[in-house]
């Protein structure tokens, strides 16, 4: 079953706020009005790249590589910039090591997801754009 809005091909064909909705009333921000472009662009990039330091060649990488290449290096810098205490021997229990700053155009579902992330790994530096 696809979902409403899709076509054979995974082309979006149709993109509607919600008419119910007290805030929109049915209209679309500049975001989802720009999104059906987003989706169907022939210029959308549809693999992963990844640039080795120093390299100046893109390689391919799979979805479950990449993930797992992001979730190494996420753990392991937690696990290297971790604090039991500050210098005044108050227990602190954080990481300085991670940082999030995330931007206007993602979403408050997405949004709260990754303050949820960050807060559960103990990362202190948590910051939105859209929060200004």
């Amino acid at each position: 079953m696809r979902p409403e809005g899709l076509r054979q091909d995974d082309r979006v064909i149709h993109i509607e706020g919600d008419p119910d909705s007290p805030i929109s009333r049915g209209r679309l921000c500049p975001k989802g009005a720009a999104s059906e472009q987003l989706v169907n662009s022939v210029g959308r990039q549809t693999t992963i790249l990844y640039r080795a330091p120093r390299s100046h060649e893109w390689q391919a990488l799979g979805q479950d590589e990449a993930m797992d290449m992001i979730a190494d290096r996420f753990v392991e810098s937690r696990r290297r910039h971790w604090q039991d205490h500050d210098e005044h021997g108050n227990p602190v229990n954080r990481t300085m090591g991670i940082a999030s700053l995330g931007g206007a155009t993602i979403d408050n579902e997405e949004n709260y997801l990754i303050k949820k992330l960050f807060s559960a790994m103990r990362a202190v530096q948590i910051e939105n754009q859209a929060r200004i």
